[in-house]
């Protein structure tokens, strides 16, 4: 599992990377965003992933990698959101956000590794296939406890959704890094 630790590191220092200089270019817009619009995001993100998989032929030349970094990184700011709310105008500085997000994706990496313990690294056996479906299920479950303005009976809410979203995505950029 060490080995886990240090693949996911590097992972989470690309994405940050990224999310990061997309941050100097644009500051904050994002946090005008509902969390549904978020949703919508991950969701074409994921769609394009598996019709990559799908599809003989691709158009674009961007790949699945670039889709599940950007899935990592808007599920950050979904978790972001939930925890500060919705605003009309930006409103964190550039310190503020990676703060936030280095606080989320710790948090998330955590639950990783209490997972990954318990399962005995499961994952490591999956295709990037699978992984790709199981962060398109679990969006169409976020969907539905949007629509039921948050509210679950029995399930997780939609943190533990975004938060299994972003793990999952860096098991398949781990994957696909693995077999290059």
């Amino acid at each position: 599992m060490q080995n886990t630790s240090k693949e996911y590191d590097a992972i989470v220092s690309s994405c940050r990377d990224l999310f990061s200089k997309k941050m100097k270019d644009y500051g904050c817009a994002w946090r005008i965003l509902r969390l549904p619009s978020l949703t919508d995001q991950i969701f074409i993100k994921a769609q394009r992933i598996r019709g990559l998989q799908q599809n003989k032929t691709q158009r674009v030349k961007e790949g699945a990698s670039s889709e599940f970094i950007g899935i990592i990184n808007y599920c950050v700011m979904a978790l972001i959101q939930i925890e500060r709310g919705v605003v009309e105008q930006p409103d964190l500085s550039f310190e503020e956000t990676m703060s936030d997000y280095n606080s989320k994706v710790a948090q998330t990496k955590q639950l990783m590794m209490d997972k990954n313990h318990d399962y005995g690294e499961a994952w490591r056996d999956m295709r990037v296939s699978s992984l790709t479906d199981l962060i398109l299920q679990k969006l169409l479950r976020v969907k539905q406890i949007e629509d039921n303005a948050g509210q679950t009976l029995v399930s997780e809410g939609i943190d533990a959704n975004y938060q299994d979203m972003i793990n999952y995505a860096i098991f398949a950029l781990i994957h696909l890094n693995n077999n290059q």
